[in-house]
């Protein structure tokens, strides 16, 4: 199944990264067009980092028997319809208004913003796949908790692969559009 999970590897073209050198990540908090709005959206991407390792967290504790089945059932419904809600919605907003304001201030970045729009059209899919393999979980629990931990072995490739997703789109996310957004004084 691991094979199936389409994670970028390569690395963004070098040419992305032209503003990063003039921006470098520990200097963004100071710089004065560092927006709130700015902010928040990093935020939220820490939130999506916590709430994945979290999820891959407790699928493993179910696993090794730390989780009571019915509690872990009810946490993974609840935290991972937040998680791939929360994650359709934000890729929405960014393909929908966010890139396209980056990219009508400096389209020399075009490039990178439609390598994280196929980003997301291949996070689409490992969180499709993920909520059909919880929602299995969720239902083998009350109906044969030992085939409900097998099915849990493939939700805990579907986590750790969200994680590697998120780690790596994220990254790359903020270190081409932060240094956009600072050079051009958006968003403030």
């Amino acid at each position: 199944m691991t094979d199936l999970i389409p994670i970028r590897t390569t690395d963004m073209p070098a040419e992305m990264g032209v503003l990063l050198h003039d921006y470098p990540r520990d200097a963004w908090a100071a710089n004065p067009h560092f927006a709130k709005s700015t902010r928040q959206w990093m935020r939220a991407h820490e939130k999506f980092r916590v709430l994945a390792d979290h999820l891959h967290d407790q699928t493993q504790g179910f696993l090794d028997r730390n989780h009571d089945p019915d509690d872990f059932a009810d946490h993974l419904g609840r935290y991972g319809t937040a998680l791939v809600r929360n994650l359709h919605g934000h890729h929405h907003f960014e393909d929908r208004t966010f890139f396209p304001e980056l990219s009508a201030v400096d389209p020399r970045f075009d490039a990178g913003l439609e390598i994280l729009e196929k980003d997301h059209e291949a996070l689409d899919r490992v969180l499709d796949d993920f909520s059909h393999i919880g929602s299995r979980v969720i239902k083998l629990v009350q109906l044969d908790k030992a085939a409900a931990r097998e099915e849990a072995g493939l939700l805990i490739t579907q986590t750790g692969a969200i994680r590697a997703f998120l780690d790596r789109h994220l990254g790359d996310e903020e270190d081409l559009a932060v240094p956009v957004i600072l050079h051009h004084a958006l968003r403030g």
